[in-house]
């Protein structure tokens, strides 16, 4: 069945159709939900909330526009689980660190950013995971989602600057986080 057809009929409640859809889109929405949330019961609620938006608006989603249908989509219903996600971050009180406020922060060469070149996609996740809920969110939006820090301020009711800070602070800290590993490694 086609993406198209899927579409129009999930407009129209159809069972089978939101099954499909559900089946065929439940692994993105996950790791996208993973970027974000790292507990995995939380990130299923986080993908089946984030289901139920979409079935909702579906009918908002425009099949006319020109390009790749699926893409344009999944495109879609990505920025539904990302929002999805930053709302159950700040229903758990998110706290955003703000530059001024934070003082007590090291900062480490940026030699040490030859460090990912020697590991691999699943430990560069894990890394992030690490990452405060803060860090990661600012993170996420930022080197994986493409937004700009006016749309970050904006999405997290925060000042540019403090998203600027965030970002700053979450590389160097993955930049910890896989030097560590990396030390423990060559010792182990």
């Amino acid at each position: 069945m086609s993406i198209i057809t899927l579409i129009n009929d999930c407009c129209k409640n159809d069972r089978i159709a939101q099954r499909m859809l559900y089946e065929g889109l439940f692994d993105y929405a996950m790791k996208i939900a993973f970027r974000y949330i790292h507990q995995q019961e939380e990130a299923e609620e986080i993908v089946h909330e984030s289901f139920i938006k979409l079935y909702k608006n579906i009918d908002r989603f425009d099949i006319q526009r020109n390009g790749d249908t699926e893409a344009l989509f999944k495109g879609w219903f990505k920025r539904i689980i990302v929002n999805t996600c930053i709302d159950q971050l700040r229903k758990v009180q998110l706290n955003i660190i703000h530059p001024e406020k934070d003082t007590d922060y090291d900062h480490i060469g940026d030699s040490q950013e030859n460090a990912l070149d020697k590991i691999g996609y699943q430990e560069i996740i894990e890394a992030i995971r690490q990452l405060t809920p803060v860090y990661r969110t600012v993170f996420n939006l930022f080197v994986i989602e493409g937004f700009s820090h006016d749309e970050i301020a904006q999405t997290l009711s925060i000042s540019v600057g403090a998203s600027k800070s965030n970002l700053s602070k979450a590389k160097s800290n993955l930049r910890k986080i896989i030097s560590q590993r990396n030390i423990h490694t060559n010792y182990v």
